[in-house]
């Protein structure tokens, strides 16, 4: 049996409702994940943006999808202010993409806005709350988003309780290295609201994401903590930019030594490299800041991922292929599919 946190009586019949699905089976899919973060895609479409594959417009999800993609992730948010990443766009994302056959990763930031190592803000609506009314929210919230995914047919298969938590999240409350009680108990809140919705479907698996990928060291370290506090959880995600987390070498190392020591299952859940000069205009690269060497540079993070001991390498995520500027997307400002967008036709085609 899965363990859960004890709430205060006032909250105990939300508890309840929710864990009628306890005890349940639970998803273990292996298949290997060609991934892609897309939680903008939608919005650029409803902007008009059009996206191409050799020059024909298509929708976005189906060119992914031509091209060997079978996951989707996407982001939420609680009460988004600026950002499109509420519950109502991210459930009809995760519609059109379950539509197509993906299989679908949700990452619950727990905050308004974005939330990585450099910021974890809490949502508005918790703002004031104690440690225990925050473990209750994080609670209660989770199981509320998780049972409208499962009741709108886009329920995930895998949910990250947390984005880029290395250095915590909810700040100050859950913050590291100072709370790392609080911590443990926001995310062991956060998996058992996921594990309470699960109704009659299989529990997705859960994720555990810190932005680390090329630093060993810090890996075992955060690792260490989160098995010591008895966290319940299926899969190790990690973020990897070379010009923030090191080199090649760096990632192959944490990984084949995570997957060693721990015998989890691990992602590259976030990866992008640049396709025209952006990060190495002053600097020596890897490789080429170029569309090639955009290509080259997923090539080789996804060789580094399928080689893992014991196959726990189980696949990599690109973060936002399909915005409509900048330069780590999948497509120039025309809208058309870059030389990167073919890497897994090799894998996928038959």
């Amino acid at each position: 049996m899965r363990k859960s946190i004890k709430l205060p009586g006032k909250k105990i019949s939300l508890f309840l409702i929710c864990c009628l699905a306890m005890g349940v089976s639970y998803s273990q899919d292996q298949h290997y994940a060609v991934g892609a973060d897309l939680s903008f895609l939608k919005q650029a479409e409803d902007n008009g943006f059009v996206f191409k594959d050799e020059g024909e417009g298509k929708q976005g999800l189906q060119i992914f999808r031509d091209h060997g993609y079978n996951w989707i992730r996407l982001r939420l948010f609680h009460t988004p202010t600026r950002l499109p990443n509420d519950l109502e766009y991210t459930i009809a994302l995760a519609r059109e993409a379950k539509e197509l056959g993906f299989r679908f990763l949700l990452d619950y930031h727990y905050s308004d806005t974005w939330a990585d190592p450099g910021k974890q803000f809490i949502p508005a609506a918790w703002e004031g709350k104690s440690h225990q009314e925050l473990v209750e929210a994080v609670f209660e919230y989770t199981c509320r988003t998780m049972i409208a995914f499962r009741d709108s047919g886009a329920y995930p298969d895998m949910v990250q309780v947390g984005n880029e938590i290395s250095n915590g999240m909810l700040w100050p409350d859950g913050k590291l290295p100072e709370n790392w009680d609080n911590l443990a108990q926001l995310v062991q809140a956060g998996i058992n609201g996921v594990h309470a919705s699960c109704g009659n479907n299989p529990c997705p698996r859960i994720m555990i994401h810190i932005d680390k990928g090329g630093d060993r060291a810090f890996t075992e370290h955060f690792f260490d903590k989160i098995n010591s506090y008895g966290i319940d959880y299926d899969v190790i995600g990690q973020s990897y930019y070379p010009w923030w987390h090191g080199s090649l070498l760096d990632l192959r190392e944490t990984l084949y030594y995570t997957a060693k020591l721990y015998q989890k299952d691990i992602m590259v859940v976030e990866a992008a490299y640049n396709w025209k000069p952006a990060e190495y205009v002053d600097k020596k690269a890897p490789f080429d800041e170029s569309p090639e060497g955009q290509k080259e540079f997923l090539e080789e993070v996804n060789r580094i991922v399928m080689g893992v001991p014991d196959h726990r390498g189980v696949g990599v995520f690109w973060w936002e292929p399909a915005v409509s500027r900048g330069t780590r997307g999948f497509f120039n400002e025309q809208g058309n599919a870059l030389p990167v967008m073919e890497v897994f036709d090799r894998y996928t085609r038959k």
